[in-house]
């Protein structure tokens, strides 16, 4: 029976994560269809391009949420098991990446899922797992967007920053040692999720946001540059 509850608390992990508060949110405001939009993400990143600052740090407040939310369903239901604990997160990623509600066929009629990244639904279930990760992760990718500039970077960090705090409060016996394995595996999926973007960093094409410390110095050179021919 505890089997089967558990199965049922990680389902329910994935079907709240599947929700797509971006499309939703983009839908209200502006009538357009979000993966229509750049990266076709339902994402905050691709919200901000779709409607804005606001819309975006609301898509991302409630991707949070559901990540968190995910955990708090599986320590009430199944409080003596670790293991579910980080599979409900865990699946969140996963349907906030596949979401169940948004599958559509290609141009060659195959089925397609359609998400986000999962940056905020990883950083919503750390949360879950252990509250204080909030601050540390925002600090870390807020310094890593106001000085890289690079969105993806910033998405793919939240996983290893994860995975770093949560080795280190184990090896002091402050946390359940399982909970690396949830740091490790989000980080898994997000780097999946971001292939597209890993490819055009190798070749140096990936977008860089033009009020950080990189897309400024970026500015700077060009403009250089041009003053010189």
């Amino acid at each position: 029976m505890q089997t089967l509850i558990g199965i049922g608390v990680v389902i329910l992990g994935y079907l709240l994560g599947s929700i797509p508060f971006g499309l939703i949110i983009v839908k209200m405001k502006t009538g357009k269809d979000v993966r229509t939009v750049e990266s076709g993400r339902t994402g905050g990143t691709n919200v901000v391009r779709a409607a804005g600052l606001g819309a975006g740090l609301l898509t991302a407040f409630f991707d949070i949420v559901k990540g968190a939310v995910s955990v708090w369903v599986a320590q009430a239901i199944l409080p003596e098991n670790p293991l579910v604990h980080i599979l409900a997160p865990l699946a969140a990623i996963l349907g906030h990446n596949y979401s169940l509600f948004l599958i559509r066929r290609d141009e060659n009629g195959k089925l397609r899922f359609h998400g986000g990244a999962g940056g905020a639904p990883a950083l919503g279930g750390a949360m879950g797992l252990w509250l204080p990760m909030l601050p540390i992760v925002l600090a870390a990718g807020a310094l890593i967007w106001f000085t890289v500039g690079i969105a993806s970077l910033t998405t793919m960090a939240i996983g290893l920053v994860v995975t770093v705090v949560f080795a280190v409060y184990s090896a002091q016996g402050l946390l359940e040692p399982v909970n690396i394995w949830y740091g490790v595996i989000a980080e898994l999926f997000l780097i999946w999720a971001l292939r597209p973007n890993i490819k055009k960093l190798l070749a140096g094409k990936e977008r860089v946001v033009k009020f950080s410390l990189n897309g400024w110095l970026r500015a700077r050179k060009e403009a250089q540059a041009e003053s010189h021919k």
